[in-house]
């Protein structure tokens, strides 16, 4: 398996896959995942002829389970470390939720010539929490929540998400899929308990407006409108009126999970983009 460390001592695990010469595809995933979330898109465009890389968060997946620096600030930090020691230039950023996130964050700190475009799925920015300059946020009753269920009983809690409003199967009518409800649960509890509670404010206490403001590089913004998780109003809606070279793309009944359910779609969408 193949890690980069980074300068406070992470090991951090990519996958790295395609032609070293081809145009290179990064992956961020969402909270509490891995990079497993991504197989339908690595395998669409390594098939394409790109080269795709995807790393685990520190201590999500494989990588250290260290119990510090769980906050947008080192997670940005470890997507440079990535990028540096593969050398990556031109590369389209992709984010799913909290990677989103961190795709935001790392691309307003990038180097030159680094970054050609980025597209955020489902995206948490720029600020889920309730504020007073941010009414559309969800009040951080919400999350402490999430932090005492998760505290309580990490793996009933993870199993009711995966299995409920992630992909939308709590809606009438949606056929719940079991091996992705597995998958999900899978990858959750690979990852650290103390990296995943701590997650919970990274994700949802950030404030990427600035960030968002500072991206100079075309950007897709992807969501559905039946997310559950990060609602549409309270992120991408509002995202896109910050991003100088944004566009969007709504999806009408999609999920927070649609990247993996409606694969096949969003595939298209950004194959699209990126070759434009």
């Amino acid at each position: 398996m193949a890690y980069v460390t980074t300068r406070d001592g992470v090991d951090i695990f990519y996958k790295d896959w395609g032609p070293k010469d081809a145009r290179p595809i990064m992956f961020h995933h969402g909270w509490p995942l891995s990079s497993d979330d991504w197989d339908a898109q690595l395998l669409f465009f390594v098939n394409r002829g790109y080269r795709v890389i995807a790393h685990d968060r520190r201590a999500h997946g494989r990588s250290s389970q260290v119990w510090d620096g769980h906050d947008m600030d080192h997670y940005a930090a470890d997507v440079e470390a990535v990028v540096e020691a593969l050398d990556l230039k031109s590369a389209i950023h992709v984010g799913h939720s909290t990677g989103g996130g961190e795709v935001a964050h790392y691309i307003a700190r990038a180097k030159p010539g680094r970054v050609a475009k980025a597209v955020l799925i489902g995206a948490v920015p720029p600020l889920m929490l309730k504020t007073e300059a941010n009414p559309r946020g969800l009040p951080i009753e919400v999350f402490d929540g999430f932090r005492a269920s998760l505290a309580a009983d990490r793996a009933s809690f993870y199993r009711a998400v995966a299995s409920g409003p992630f992909y939308g199967f709590n809606r009438p009518g949606v056929e719940t899929l079991p091996a992705v409800v597995d998958n999900w649960w899978r990858q959750g509890m690979m990852g650290s308990a103390k990296a995943h509670y701590d997650g919970i404010k990274a994700f949802s206490e950030t404030d990427f407006t600035d960030d968002l403001k500072a991206i100079d590089v075309p950007t897709l913004v992807m969501h559905g409108d039946d997310d559950q998780i990060v609602p549409i109003d309270a992120s991408a809606r509002l995202s896109i009126e910050l991003l100088k070279k944004g566009e969007i793309r709504i999806y009408p009944g999609f999920s927070h999970g649609m990247a993996t359910v409606n694969a096949e779609t969003i595939n298209a969408d950004l194959l699209a983009f990126i070759e434009d």
